[in-house]
């Protein structure tokens, strides 16, 4: 991989372009092999983020999870419907407010992410190790600063967790 002159070259056009590109390359070799598995299983990319997110924040909320994802109710249901009829997820009702759908993976569920999550961070791991600790922090950076400036805050806090 070629470096860029520590100067503002990386502001050019050119250069925004092969950033743009390295990420939709990067993205679909990062998702390939989740998506293998999840096709052999029926599902596709929102159940994993779906599982990945449970996983992560278990007890959540139907609409926490909505709201992490910014995706419609009308999605969701159907993708958590099967999730939770396969077996993947556990629906349970709040204790102090029983409208409230408490999420949880199941042990099937959390067999299935780290499946899904086990590829991803082998090849996360193996770059971070090849690129080194400062392109991580760069890298991470960057990442952060795509984000909306107002989701900022939501998503350190999801990330810090």
């Amino acid at each position: 991989m070629r470096k860029l002159p520590h100067t503002n070259l990386y502001l050019r056009e050119e250069e925004i372009r092969r950033g743009i590109e390295l990420l939709y390359f990067a993205y679909r070799d990062f998702t390939k092999d989740p998506d293998d598995i999840l096709a052999k299983a029926g599902f596709g990319r929102a159940h994993h983020r779906v599982l990945y997110f449970v996983g992560r924040n278990p007890g959540t909320t139907v609409s926490g999870l909505l709201s992490v994802l910014r995706i419609t109710k009308q999605s969701l249901s159907r993708v958590l419907g099967q999730l939770i009829e396969e077996g993947f997820i556990a629906q349970n009702t709040g204790l102090k407010d029983r409208r409230q759908r408490l999420l949880h993976l199941t042990p099937k569920g959390q067999e299935f992410e780290k499946q899904l999550f086990d590829t991803q961070r082998d090849r996360v791991a193996d770059a971070y190790k090849t690129a080194g600790p400062d392109a991580v922090a760069g890298f991470w950076e960057v990442l952060f600063h795509i984000v909306n400036e107002s989701e900022r805050a939501t998503v350190l806090h999801q990330i810090e967790k």
